[in-house]
């Protein structure tokens, strides 16, 4: 007799063992050609519009919640609630709010103007407004990594939306042209003319026209500039800004065109080899004024080390790597570090040749800060991991790790930030816990920014103090 134990059922075998091939083939649709592929790409785009309406009004737009006066007194603005409703009767020229009762809601708008009152009227010793160092451009964040999934969207939006709900005028440009924080920030972009590409566009052809004078002046052909490079000479970056449900933030979005950067790019490099591609980005910023005009840039990057992820690169002043705490997104960042290393190294190199043999200063790149930061954080799975990640990193990693919660998921759903959700929509305990998890991200990357700016104010100082003697 046959041992039972000794062969199983067959029920009991693994999925993979007893498929039919007869059956499997009758499962399958008939050969994919290409024309398939738009299809399902016309499909996948009204689901995506469908799916990123689901944090719009019904007319189709995307607005911001009104916040009450606990959430206003506990994040917002320093001051008790009963303080807060004295002055408010004392000063019918402020925004009252809405609603009955002792709880009356506040737009963000509204929240801005109290903030400036407190500012003026307020205890001397209460910061109500962040601070900003007078004279000083805004600091550029860039928030990369070559590995997809790490929540450099999430991080890069709900730090915007931070540095909102802070008091800062907040400028987010989208360079991943999946468009996922234009689709976050509510932002409507038709093409590529939209999006940073023209600024990209424009700098190669202001290039191109400064070396046409010099071909000129040497009685040598100059070189094309077509069409398109001609419409790009007239386009301004506050062309291409447009505003948020967000009265602090404004948007330079994203879209599937946008790629079409990482094909032209090079071909305009091999046509001007002086071109330095690397600072279209920052010269856009620079020459447009915007660095004077808001407090803080945010460039959310595309996953991959191309050339629009390297001239936000080039641009920022701090720069923010997300990753999860696993082995896989461990050595990818690592591999990540390396590349920008290499990448960086390499242009410094070839730069610097051409300049030592025309008697220019080198040039070199640097960054006010660099910080990992942990997403997706299971701390009952992920701490020993994350020790050795915070280890090897050192003092390139924040000591916050962004925790995972029912909040942060849900509010993913709804494709909008935590802080656009409802807290009413949660128990308090769920809505305290969920915001900590960007909270205290936001306090970390803001004592970088502080720091940084407090570094550059006093390196000024001294700067104007050695001319003044000299």
């Amino acid at each position: 007799m046959a041992n039972k134990n000794s062969t199983g059922s067959k029920s009991d075998l693994p999925p993979y063992f007893n498929i039919d091939p007869q059956e499997a083939a009758q499962k399958l649709s008939a050969e994919i050609d290409t024309a398939r592929f738009a299809r399902a790409a016309a499909f996948a785009s009204r689901g995506r519009d469908d799916l990123a309406k689901r944090g719009y009004a019904p007319d189709g737009q995307k607005r911001l919640r009104k916040f009450s006066t606990w959430e206003i007194c506990r994040y917002l603005i320093p001051v008790a609630p009963a303080h807060l409703r004295r002055v408010l009767k004392a000063n019918p020229d402020l925004p009252q709010g809405t609603g009955d009762g002792g709880s009356k809601w506040f737009s963000l708008e509204e929240i801005l103007q109290l903030r400036e009152h407190f500012a003026e009227e307020g205890a001397s010793n209460r910061q109500y407004k962040p601070w900003r160092p007078e004279g000083l451009p805004a600091k550029v964040i860039a928030v990369a990594n070559f590995k997809g999934g790490v929540g450099k969207t999430t991080t890069a939006a709900h730090l915007a939306m931070s540095a909102a709900l802070d008091g800062y005028k907040v400028l987010v440009i989208d360079l991943d042209s999946q468009g996922s924080m234009t689709s976050v920030m509510g932002g409507r972009v038709n093409d590529e003319w939209q999006t940073a590409f023209p600024l990209l566009a424009r700098d190669y052809a202001k290039s191109l026209v400064a070396e046409n004078r010099i071909r000129e002046a040497g009685d040598l052909p100059p070189l094309p500039l077509d069409e398109t490079l001609k419409e790009a000479l007239e386009v301004s970056p506050r062309n291409l800004i447009q505003k948020t449900h967000w009265p602090n933030i404004d948007l330079i979005g994203a879209q599937l065109n946008l790629y079409w950067a990482e094909f032209q790019v090079p071909v305009w490099r091999m046509q001007l080899r002086s071109w330095p591609l690397w600072d279209a980005l920052s010269n856009a910023l620079s020459d447009g004024g915007l660095l004077d005009e808001y407090d803080l840039v945010f460039l959310d990057t595309p996953p991959a080390l191309g050339y629009l992820t390297i001239n936000a690169l080039a641009a920022s002043d701090i720069l923010l790597v997300p990753l999860g705490a696993s082995f896989l997104e461990f050595d990818s960042t690592g591999r990540f570090f390396d590349m920008i290393y290499s990448t960086f190294a390499s242009i410094e190199e070839g730069e610097n040749r051409m300049r030592r043999q025309d008697g220019l200063p080198e040039i070199g790149f640097q960054w006010d800060a660099v910080r990992a930061l942990i997403t997706r954080f299971d701390a009952a799975q992920q701490t020993d991991l994350a020790n050795v990640v915070q280890a090897y990193f050192g003092d390139f990693m924040t000591t916050y790790r962004q925790e995972v919660t029912a909040m942060v998921g849900q509010a993913s759903e709804q494709v909008s930030g935590i802080y656009e959700t409802d807290y009413r929509d949660f128990n308090r305990d769920t809505y305290i816990r969920g915001r900590e998890t960007f909270d205290r991200t936001w306090a970390e990357v803001k004592e970088v920014i502080l720091g940084t700016w407090w570094r550059d104010q006093h390196m000024a100082e001294a700067e104007r103090g050695e001319k003044e003697e000299g």
